[in-house]
């Protein structure tokens, strides 16, 4: 198990990290900050500035935690509040398939994250520490962690800049 927990961890958290340099750096044909900041403009993610800066970030960083398994729930927390957002904002009201735009990858990235927060696996920064599993309590901080901060994040107050 610990095996394929660490090539799961690599897959995914390299995946996002390459996703959020997109954003970041305009890496691997992405937009750059000032692309993102006009997409998040467009979803009414306001300050977009920050709002670009806050994903971009977390993706990458918490791409890299979670490939390493360092702090694994606090950075699967984090990739899971992107993907809360992206589904509130662009991808639930297109039902769950993929084809039509849909949320089904992101769920599936979802399920994956909370996998990982559980048990991060022996080939882990984590393990170094004494923690290559975290139970169900890491997987809840990475749910309920990562969804409360969507909702924060996107809040009214948020938006406004406060």
């Amino acid at each position: 198990m610990s095996t394929t927990t660490t090539l799961l961890r690599l897959t995914v958290g390299g995946l996002f990290v390459g996703h959020g340099l997109q954003k970041l750096t305009g890496s691997f044909g992405g937009p750059g900050l000032d692309g993102t900041e006009q997409m998040m403009e467009s979803l009414d993610l306001r300050p977009a500035a920050r709002t670009a800066r806050a994903a971009a970030w977390t993706e990458t960083a918490g791409g890299a935690a979670l490939a390493l398994g360092a702090a694994t729930p606090v950075a699967a927390a984090g990739l899971v509040s992107t993907m809360v957002t992206a589904i509130r904002t662009v991808h639930g009201s297109k039902g769950p398939w993929n084809t039509e735009g849909g949320w089904e990858y992101n769920a599936v990235l979802l399920a994956v994250l909370a996998a990982v927060a559980d048990r991060p696996g022996r080939a882990s920064v984590d393990a170094l520490v004494g923690r290559s599993r975290w139970g169900l309590g890491g997987a809840l901080v990475a749910l309920v962690g990562g969804t409360a901060a969507s909702y924060l994040v996107t809040s009214r107050r948020a938006k406004a800049g406060l």
